[in-house]
């Protein structure tokens, strides 16, 4: 029996290749005013320095404009398309305003063009719509969720991901994140109705080298298969365990499963991390 979603094996690339289902894509070219150029760095700062390695190269993309605020109030809009954005895991949605306006925001599940969707403070809570958290109901499922009141979304963007209200008390709401963290979040904050889609994402299967090249990758070598000059993990006869208590980076600072995140003034809202 075939599996699903592969295709005629003509090369071994193929044979394990799981391409991604784009039937309910928009075939469109993106909206020319909705997008800039995006400059390629290849993992480097402003002073020329590598601080993320492995990076480079890849097909050249431009930078789609996605509004993360929605403050267009009150503007009934009506969805014109649903686009691949190689920016991000998630489609996004073009969309028509009455005053003549477009935009683009982030595809929430199971919208579909010429759908009509409206954000304000007092909209009906329905799919793509967004409002403040204070007049939505406990139990809604959220996505692309504010920290901080008007600053646009920064929570629940990628694709598939959704936050769950559990409470409201005094001016906070609490959200369940995906990650598992429970966390507060001011009620002025904006949130937008739903889940958001291509759900499917994580199921692709690039199959080849090559594909993750075209998305600006460069080749990863294992420590274990360097020389013990180059890496804490190298040296040994055949393949040797790495030889130490726990895994190393490359310049001996402990990983794969050390906590690197610094203390933040924000860590007073979560109320259960995502580890226990």
């Amino acid at each position: 029996m075939p599996v699903k979603g592969a295709v005629k094996p003509t090369s071994p690339g193929r044979r394990t290749y799981r391409p991604l289902d784009k039937s309910h894509l928009t075939e469109k070219a993106p909206e020319k005013k909705l997008t800039k150029r995006r400059k390629q760095h290849a993992g480097r700062n402003v002073t020329g320095s590598v601080t993320v390695r492995h990076r480079g190269g890849g097909v050249p993309r431009a930078y789609r404009q996605v509004d993360f605020k929605r403050l267009h109030d009150d503007v009934p809009a009506t969805v014109a398309a649903i686009e691949y954005d190689p920016n991000r895991s998630a489609d996004i949605a073009l969309l028509h305003y009455a005053d003549g306006t477009k935009g683009y925001i982030v595809a929430p599940d199971g919208l579909k063009p010429g759908a009509k969707i409206i954000s304000g403070e007092k909209v009906p809570v329905r799919v793509g719509n967004c409002m403040p958290l204070e007049s939505i109901p406990v139990g809604t499922t959220v996505h692309c969720v504010e920290l901080q009141p008007g600053r646009g979304a920064q929570m629940v963007r990628s694709a598939g991901g959704s936050a769950q209200i559990m409470a409201k008390e005094g001016k906070y709401a609490t959200l369940r994140l995906p990650s598992g963290e429970v966390r507060l979040v001011f009620l002025r904050c904006r949130a937008t109705i739903g889940g958001v889609g291509n759900a499917e994402h994580l199921s692709v299967r690039l199959g080849k080298a090559g594909r993750k090249r075209k998305q600006g990758w460069r080749p990863t070598v294992r420590g274990t298969a360097m020389n013990p000059v180059d890496h804490p993990h190298g040296g040994g006869e055949g393949k040797a365990g790495i030889g130490r208590s726990s895994p190393m980076s490359k310049w001996g600072k402990p990983t794969l499963g050390k906590r690197t995140r610094n203390s933040k003034p924000s860590d007073r809202m979560i109320v259960r991390r995502r580890y226990a």
